[in-house]
């Protein structure tokens, strides 16, 4: 699949993984619009029926682990070389998750060099938008000027099934870490 770049205003569309419930009448895009001196801005929205979808309650913003595990909304960075890649969890209760990945899956560590991520949210009756921004410039051993992004969302609905949506699913089962779902890279103007 050839990559696309990014360029701001222009929101892409995740998709479920196909053994993934599907919510028929919801719709997930997500806007990345990179700005001066590494700070990316993330815009996540989910319109349809987000009636269905649990969202957890607002809590004070902080870290926490395990967010993927309810409604989440992710973005994994990696730059153009290297094996080395970052994954980034934002919960509608405003909570938020950084790891360093050395390689596919292997030497997770917490990323204590990104600061605290304000998360904002907004729901209407059939849309939800959830807003952060990362300074990718903070990164450790990482030019924020050229990244590759796997862009993901984790959606709870009120059954209590998750759907995983990404930008692209390349393997049979859903692996938001897998290296052939980061398509697209991020270009700065």
């Amino acid at each position: 699949m050839p990559r696309r770049r990014y360029y701001a205003g222009m929101p892409r569309a995740l998709i479920p993984h196909p053994v993934s419930t599907v919510f028929p009448a919801l719709q997930i895009e997500v806007e990345v619009s990179p700005s001066g001196g590494g700070l990316v801005l993330f815009s996540y929205v989910a319109a349809g029926e987000v009636g269905a979808v649990v969202l957890p309650p607002p809590q004070p913003g902080g870290r926490s682990d395990g967010l993927w595990q309810h409604t989440c909304f992710e973005a994994f960075v990696r730059p153009s070389e290297g094996t080395a890649y970052y994954e980034f969890n934002f919960s509608p209760s405003t909570r938020w998750a950084a790891y360093r990945f050395g390689s596919y899956r292997a030497d997770q560590q917490f990323a204590n060099e990104v600061g605290q991520p304000r998360v904002e949210v907004e729901m209407g009756p059939d849309r939800y938008e959830l807003r952060t921004s990362l300074d990718l410039g903070r990164l450790q051993d990482f030019d924020a000027a050229s990244c590759r992004l796997g862009l993901s969302a984790v959606i709870e609905d009120i059954g209590g099934r998750l759907t995983c949506w990404a930008l692209a699913h390349p393997g049979e089962k859903p692996d938001f870490h897998d290296p052939g779902g980061f398509i697209h890279s991020l270009v700065w103007r």
